[in-house]
């Protein structure tokens, strides 16, 4: 078993007695974060389950904050302290940098009672989940982050807490105006929307937004929401996943192909349009010793299907996979519909994958786009006479879009096919995730 001892993370006996308390999880997520870089859902997944509703938002809407402005707090914190602190006391100070930023927005009057509130808590946390010692630097830290919070930065990347290299690229792609649009909206918190798929009368506490069947979630009925979803009454899916599945337009009794299925909000959307019909879920199969949390989600969406629609979950690589396998599997050769949508660098998502920024690095966008375009090509292949292909993703970036589109039509692949219509949905003007999609039909 493996041991932290230096980054803090077994919880002394002081921080045992604590109730359990969303602050205190959230600095646990927050360490965890900054001394292993593991991504924000697999930490969530692991919050725990002792919390209460409220706590656990408390725990998250922290974390998240705190991963969504990292640079910004790092900024702030910058050349404070003559020595690097505990993982854990970092923790501690950036959950309070970012309460001091939340209270940075208020009026003057009210930031700086604000200021010396958040301060104070956080020193109080400091002297159970740290050490007695350790909460006199927080204290002493934490007021001067205060005064360095309160002064935008002159930088737009760190105004904004955006990877520089980024910035520069949207600069270049979209000017300057619609950049600072761009980064004030992935600076949001995401709202919770949900699909609802039953004909039941929808709970008052969905509230109607101008994307038919998709209602935004009301704050303080996690509970609700989660019995719901269990009952397969509804499923929490962002309005942006309407432009592919509109595009795809399935049709009752049609056999359609999900090929990066995982984890299946899109292949139960398909069932949920046709009613009846067959839809086959692949994806690339989990590394042997491994579990992958996507790949359990597809089956469990699977399961929810409509009655009249048959469903099938394969795991394999749809590069390397020929017709043959897939007569061996007793599963059709070719499709009335293909919908492909590729892994890419999530730059229209990345208000709920906040931790995305962090990770994407310049020579991504070609290396997405070569792979994207293969899987084109192999997606290509099931699509038979007289039928559809959407090629969609979940950035906004041309060189995963336009770019390997026009490459798969400068191809011979290209032939039998036309592009009959696309879209591209921009955060800042359509109000909900970014997503591009493309419909090829084949003659």
């Amino acid at each position: 078993m493996m041991h932290d001892v230096k980054q803090g993370l077994e919880k002394g006996p002081e921080a045992q007695k604590l109730q359990p308390s969303g602050w205190v999880a959230s600095a646990g997520l927050v360490e965890r974060w900054l001394a292993r870089s593991e991504r924000v859902d697999t930490l969530l997944e692991g919050l725990a389950t002792n919390l209460s509703s409220q706590e656990r938002a408390r725990a998250q809407h922290l974390f998240y904050g705190v991963v969504r402005w990292a640079s910004r707090l790092e900024s702030a914190l910058a050349g404070l302290m003559t020595r690097p602190p505990r993982t854990k006391v970092k923790a501690v100070l950036m959950i309070a940098g970012f309460e001091l930023l939340e209270e940075g927005q208020k009026s003057p009057e009210l930031r700086d009672g604000g200021y010396a509130k958040v301060i104070h808590h956080a020193v109080e946390r400091a002297k159970t989940v740290c050490s007695l010692k350790e909460s006199g630097l927080v204290n002493a830290v934490a007021r001067k982050m205060a005064a360095r919070l309160a002064e935008p930065p002159a930088d737009l990347a760190v105004e904004f807490a955006h990877p520089e290299w980024l910035v520069a690229r949207w600069q270049r792609q979209y000017g300057p105006a619609v950049t600072r649009q761009l980064l004030e909206w992935n600076q949001q918190p995401a709202p919770v929307y949900a699909r609802w798929r039953t004909d039941a009368p929808v709970p008052d506490f969905l509230a109607p937004t101008q994307w038919p069947g998709f209602f935004e979630v009301k704050a303080g009925h996690w509970d609700d929401v989660r019995r719901l979803a269990n009952e397969g009454a509804l499923y929490l899916q962002d309005p942006s996943t309407r432009l592919c599945i509109d595009l795809l337009a399935p049709k009752p009794g049609e056999m359609i192909l999900d090929a990066c299925a995982a984890p299946g909000g899109k292949s139960l959307f398909i069932a949920d349009t046709m009613k009846t019909g067959k839809v086959v879920a692949l994806d690339e199969p989990v590394a042997p010793g491994k579990s992958d949390i996507r790949l359990v989600r597809l089956k469990e969406n699977l399961a929810r299907a409509p009655a009249g629609v048959e469903v099938a979950m394969i795991q394999a690589d749809l590069k390397a996979v020929n017709t043959v396998f897939y007569r061996n599997l007793n599963l059709p050769e070719s499709y009335d519909a293909v919908l492909l949508d590729a892994p890419c660098s999530n730059t229209g998502v990345m208000r709920h994958r906040i931790d995305v920024k962090w990770r994407l690095q310049d020579g991504d966008f070609a290396r997405h786009g070569q792979a994207q375009l293969e899987l084109l090509h192999a997606a290509a292949r099931l699509v038979h006479p007289g039928g559809r292909l959407v090629y969609s993703t979940c950035s906004i970036d041309a060189d995963e879009n336009e770019a390997v589109i026009k490459s798969f039509f400068d191809s011979r692949a290209g032939g039998p096919f036309k592009l009959a219509r696309s879209v591209q949905a921009l955060p800042w003007k359509d109000g909900h995730d970014g997503a591009g999609a493309f419909l090829l039909v084949r003659s």
